[in-house]
């Protein structure tokens, strides 16, 4: 019986960790849901955000945001390639304000500092972790 209640606290810890997807199970965020940095521009890079598979938040968009402006609604196991102005960058996740449902009165906030070169591709994953909960975290190559 103990063993059984140590195997059931250890899934539980564990279930609530997103995994990074493989490469032909990403799929691209909607045009729909793509709402800024399409289109380039002179002296640009590429800020390329992947989203995790993970049953916490599995229903709900995350909004992912460039210098705290909306730019996509991004869902589990999609992917989004902006197009950004080369220079210092705030890349953020954050609550998508255009959702109206239990998902949007959440609280969430993360944000990192980034790079940005022309002609250079900057690739983070939106990840869930047990201690922290959301966060956008560079890509490992």
């Amino acid at each position: 019986m103990r063993l059984l209640i140590a195997l059931t606290s250890l899934l539980s810890l564990t279930a609530c960790s997103s995994w990074q997807p493989d490469a032909e199970d990403i799929v691209p965020v909607p045009a729909d849901r793509v709402l800024a940095y399409q289109q380039p521009v002179e002296h640009s890079g590429e800020v390329v955000v992947t989203r995790d598979f993970g049953w916490r938040g599995g229903g709900c968009y995350i909004a992912l945001m460039i210098d705290r402006e909306l730019a996509a609604r991004v869902h589990v196991g999609e992917v989004v390639r902006l197009q950004v102005p080369a220079g210092q960058r705030i890349v953020s996740i954050g609550t998508d304000p255009l959702d109206d449902t239990l998902c949007g009165k959440l609280r969430l906030r993360r944000e990192k500092l980034a790079q940005v070169e022309a002609g250079q591709t900057l690739e983070y994953r939106i990840i869930v972790d047990n201690q922290i909960g959301f966060d956008i975290v560079p890509q490992e190559p």
